[in-house]
C-alpha cells in the first residue's frame, strides 16, 4: 500500500493513492471541495451512486454519509486536492452578508465537472504542496475564500449548502436506519446523525427493533449481500465493498455463520458451476 497526503494547511491536502483501491466510509465534518488530478473514486450513498474520474470537481457536504472507494485509472494513481470549507471559515465569509438559505431536506453532492474557474483555483496550489516552508495561513485563507467565492458565482443555489449552520435535528430513526444500514459507521455518528445521544440512540432502536444496533446492522448488511449475489449476480469481491463490511475475509466468515454457506459457494451454486 502506498498512500501520501501533503497538506500546506490543515484545510488543504493533496492526496496520492498508488495501490489497487482504498476504501472508506465516512461522515464529513465540513463541507470537502475535491479535483481529480487522476484516478477514479466511486461514491455510494443510499439513494444515488457517484462516479469521478479525472478531471471532475465536486462538493461533498457535511452530515453525508457515504462509502467512498478510490482507484488508480489507465496507469496513473489516484490524485486529487481536496479543500475543506469548514464552518467557521464560512461563518466569517457569510458574517457581513444578508444571506438566508432555504434548508432542504438532503443536501446532495454537487458536481462542476471541470469548471475552469474552479480548476485554475485549485491547480493553483499544486506548486505549494514541494514548498519546504510553512505555507502562509493568509494566503490559504485567500485561496479558500476565491473557492467559495467562484461556487457562488457558477452555483447560485450553493449558498443554500454553505451558508446552513443547522446541525442535525432529531429525525425518524426508523427511516434512516432503514436507508443508511449499509454504511458502516461507529454509532456515534448514526446516533449524531438522527439528532440523538448515544444513549437515546440506542434506547430508541431497541423499542422499535427489539433488538442491539450491531446485531441488526449485521443481518440487514448480510441480506443485501444474498441479494445483490443471487438477484444482480455481482461477485463476492464486489458486494463487500458496498454492504459495510471491512474486508473480504470478514464478510465471507460473517456470511457462511448466517446463510451457512460462503459467498462463492452461493454464487457457484446459482450459476450451476
Amino acid at each position: 500500500m502506498d498512500f501520501q497526503l501533503k497538506y500546506i494547511t490543515d484545510d488543504i491536502k493533496l492526496s496520492c493513492y498508488d495501490d489497487k483501491l482504498f476504501k472508506t466510509e465516512i461522515v464529513f465534518d465540513h463541507h470537502m471541495l475535491v479535483w481529480f488530478i487522476s484516478g477514479e473514486t466511486k461514491i455510494i450513498q443510499a439513494d444515488q451512486n457517484h462516479l469521478f474520474k479525472k478531471g471532475d470537481i465536486f462538493l461533498i457536504p457535511r452530515n453525508q454519509l457515504a462509502t467512498i472507494i478510490n482507484y488508480p485509472k489507465d496507469g496513473q494513481p489516484h490524485k486529487s486536492v481536496v479543500m475543506h470549507l469548514s464552518i467557521d471559515k464560512l461563518r466569517e465569509f457569510y458574517s457581513n452578508l444578508n444571506i438566508k438559505p432555504k434548508v432542504s431536506a438532503r443536501q446532495k453532492i454537487q458536481s462542476f465537472n471541470n469548471h475552469p474557474l474552479l480548476e485554475s483555483c485549485l491547480a493553483s496550489l499544486i506548486p505549494y504542496f514541494d514548498v519546504q516552508e510553512k505555507f502562509p495561513e493568509n494566503i490559504a485563507s485567500l485561496k479558500i475564500t476565491e473557492a467559495i467565492t467562484i461556487l457562488r458565482t457558477i452555483d447560485k443555489d450553493i449558498d443554500n449548502i454553505l451558508a446552513n449552520f443547522e446541525e442535525p435535528h432529531k429525525i425518524d430513526l426508523s427511516n434512516f436506519m432503514e436507508k443508511n444500514y449499509m454504511f458502516n459507521m461507529p454509532l456515534e455518528k448514526f446516533s449524531y446523525l438522527t439528532g440523538r445521544s448515544l444513549t437515546t440512540f440506542k434506547r430508541d432502536f431497541h423499542r422499535i427493533y427489539s433488538t442491539t444496533p450491531q446485531r441488526w446492522l449485521t443481518q440487514k448488511r448480510l441480506e443485501l449481500a444474498y441479494y445483490q449475489l443471487t438477484e444482480k449476480n455481482r461477485k463476492p469481491v464486489e458486494v463487500y465493498l458496498e454492504t459495510g463490511f471491512e474486508n473480504l475475509s470478514h464478510f465471507s466468515y460473517a456470511f457462511k455463520k448466517h446463510f451457512r454457506l460462503t459467498p462463492t459457494e452461493l454464487a457457484n451454486k446459482d450459476t450451476g458451476r
